[in-house]
């Protein structure tokens, strides 16, 4: 597929780093008009108590707010597995239309069964307002973005890009970071060094914003790199390592890690488009299925 790409627009771009769950959240801003979107956004969670709060959610609306910006978009990467999205307070409070992979049926589907939802959770991805197929484009303002699909850490996940700017989900961390763990239900290594391609194959100069950084070997946090960086220097697939070396080196790797912290709030609310769930009488309620994933 030919993407439309458009080296030429460069968008303003403001990132939110969040400690408790080292996720960088985007405002990406219209050069040319005062319309934005954010990608990836934070509702913070004490698990241990129960307790969900908005403090990530409300620094990126003071900022919107603050700089007049009218928001087009909350686009989520892909059903994050180790945050919580905030989408629905952010478009209580601020519009804008929740956009996510047409895919995420599939996850839905995958952790219906997984949580033993019933029949009033819908599996259609009709909680979110736009579900984007490959190459799919829409508006920020003057300024055209575009979805690429790039399955492989899940079934759902797309890199979005905007003008000289792409946003990599979880596809791919900073050079040194690598690559994101393929052993999810429904991720696959092989599927996942594919996409990585796809997402190199954009122009060198394309510059790549991270959804996580965790500062490898002690240095500060970072979310920007660029493709021929990617391509240079990435530990995972950098200097042309073939496909065969990095199924054996993901596979192994992903053997070795433990399951996210949140991944059990984090899967029910963010396949519902960041609404929690409720139990029989309404009340907000998180399920711990036992052995299975």
């Amino acid at each position: 597929m030919t993407y439309p790409v458009d080296m030429s627009v460069k968008p303003e771009i403001s990132a939110h780093f969040d400690d408790a769950t080292n996720t960088i959240t985007y405002i990406v801003k219209d050069p040319n008009s005062d319309h934005c979107a954010i990608i990836d956004s934070v509702m913070d969670i004490d698990y241990a108590a129960g307790r969900i709060t908005y403090d990530a959610a409300d620094a990126l609306i003071a900022e919107i707010q603050s700089r007049g910006l009218t928001l087009d978009w909350i686009i989520e990467t892909h059903v994050h597995a180790d945050h919580l999205s905030a989408a629905p307070y952010l478009q209580q409070k601020l519009g804008g239309k929740i956009g996510v992979g047409e895919k995420i049926m599939v996850v839905q589907e995958t952790f219906g069964k997984v949580f033993n939802e019933g029949t009033e959770f819908q599996r259609d991805g009709s909680q979110f307002d736009a579900l984007f197929k490959d190459g799919d484009t829409y508006m920020i303002g003057t300024m055209q973005a575009f979805a690429m699909y790039t399955p492989g850490h899940t079934p759902a996940c797309m890199v979005h890009v905007v003008g000289n700017a792409a946003f990599a989900g979880d596809t791919l961390f900073m050079p040194d970071g690598g690559s994101a763990r393929a052993d999810f239900p429904g991720g696959d290594a092989g599927v996942l060094y594919d996409s990585i391609q796809k997402v190199l194959s954009l122009p060198d100069e394309m510059r790549l914003f991270m959804c996580h950084d965790y500062g490898p070997n002690g240095r500060a946090i970072e979310w920007e790199t660029t493709v021929a960086e990617q391509k240079a220097d990435n530990i995972h697939v950098g200097g042309g390592k073939s496909r065969d070396d990095f199924i054996k080196f993901r596979t192994e790797r992903d053997a070795q890690l433990a399951m996210p912290r949140l991944i059990m709030p984090s899967l029910q609310v963010n396949m519902r488009a960041g609404e929690v769930p409720t139990d029989q009488d309404g009340n907000p309620m998180l399920k711990v299925p036992i052995n299975a994933i």
